[in-house]
């Protein structure tokens, strides 16, 4: 059996070229195939690591660390912001939340004067509804982008406070010493918007009596109207909007019957954690990575090695399992190339942001370097990229190289 697969794929293997091999300058990180990764960096509350692999042929995960100032204006307050977008149906709304997210972030910081779950909330409500405006304007011309939607998870650290907010499947995990036994516990920090939980289907059923249809078990997997497994999220506005779920949108996408509210819901679960001298890491990561590690595999992973490289080593890892569970050798599987390769593992992305206890207890005031790190993609030339349905006004999110 396995013979037969790796002979189907050969044709599919990627052949090993320096040109995709290489630094790039402008981040700071390196590309090594579909792999993406930053080893180390400083933010200004302590240590950070980044990586990032590509499964789809277009990255649908789009991911940002943000360090400094939290606001459109310099007086602070100073933190470390942490955005983690897993898009599905196409990576124009992962894109479009990487690049406007943090912005309305920090305009309200400002307005309200101080980081609070207010603001979090606001600027995750102003991100949909600029997307929800962007698809009305497109429809004429690119309706199906009505179908593209994000998971979005965020992570701000301001002063001794570590917010975390999530909408859909990405997950948030931190990394705490117990003295006692020099062991390091996993706390899940994130709530969670799949069906495959009982109490989202619940949550489901409730905001909507009358449809007995709400949630679908489809193929063995539970689906909100055998559509999509997670319940909240940015974009995927033919869920949320009734007039965007018509002709001309797939007839795959159309529901046979009309809907009056909103199906989906872009409201995130926010929580705050109140750091201590023990809490030493937080892992931020798309499902990819999840799918293949629990959160107490992933916190050990972290913390017996040296930080320097702890994402990479978290991407390997699930790569390594990714390959295990399909019974072939991981050497095989970095040979498969991107579009292929989502038949083995989704794209992956791993932000693991070290704590300090020093530099946190100071960090809101103490005024310091901004910094800016957007994870990495194979920058293939543009005669080469798989065509993209991407619309005319944010044509400028495909080929946009990170910054830092």
């Amino acid at each position: 059996m396995l013979s037969r697969l790796m002979n189907l794929l050969k044709a599919c293997f990627r052949p090993r070229s320096d040109r995709f091999i290489h630094k790039n300058a402008d981040t700071g990180g390196h590309q090594d195939g579909l792999l993406w990764y930053k080893d180390t960096g400083q933010h200004v509350n302590g240590e950070f690591s980044m990586a990032v692999v590509q499964a789809n042929n277009l990255l649908e995960d789009q991911s940002q660390l943000e360090s400094g100032c939290l606001s459109t204006h310099e007086s602070g307050p100073y933190g470390t912001f942490v955005g983690v977008y897993d898009g599905h149906g196409g990576p124009e709304t992962s894109r479009y939340v990487n690049d406007h997210l943090f912005q309305h972030l920090k305009r309200f910081t400002y307005e309200q004067q101080s980081m609070s779950v207010d603001v979090i909330r606001k600027a995750y409500q102003a991100t949909e509804e600029g997307f929800l405006s962007l698809v009305a304007r497109q429809w004429p011309m690119t309706p199906q982008l009505a179908a593209v939607g994000s998971c979005c998870l965020v992570g701000v650290v301001c002063g001794t406070n570590l917010y975390v907010a999530n909408l859909g499947d990405s997950r948030a995990v931190l990394g705490r010493a117990i003295k006692e036994t020099e062991e390091y516990l996993a706390i899940q920090l994130s709530a969670e918007h799949n069906t495959c939980i009982e109490s989202v289907r619940q949550e489901l059923q409730l905001l909507h009596p009358d449809d007995s249809q709400i949630v679908v078990l489809k193929h063995n997997v539970w689906r909100v109207k055998g559509l999509i497994q997670i319940s909240r999220s940015i974009g995927d506005v033919y869920l949320k909007k009734a007039e965007f779920n018509r002709e001309p949108l797939y007839p795959k996408f159309r529901l046979r019957e009309p809907f009056k509210k909103p199906i989906l819901s872009a409201d995130p679960s926010i929580s705050v954690h109140k750091l201590l001298p023990h809490d030493k890491f937080a892992i931020f990561a798309s499902d990819g990575l999840w799918e293949h590690l629990t959160n107490q595999e992933a916190v050990d992973i972290v913390q017996k090695h040296s930080r320097t490289g702890s994402a990479r080593r978290l991407v390997k890892k699930a790569l390594q399992e990714a390959a295990k569970k399909r019974e072939m050798r991981y050497s095989d599987l970095k040979k498969i190339d991107r579009g292929v390769r989502r038949h083995f593992h989704d794209d992956i992305t791993v932000i693991v942001l070290f704590l300090d206890s020093n530099l946190i207890s100071k960090a809101s005031s103490v005024k310091g370097p901004n910094i800016s790190v957007r994870g990495g993609g194979i920058n293939f030339p543009s005669n080469i990229l798989a065509p993209c349905t991407t619309p005319t006004e944010t044509t400028g999110y495909q080929n946009r190289e990170p910054a830092i």
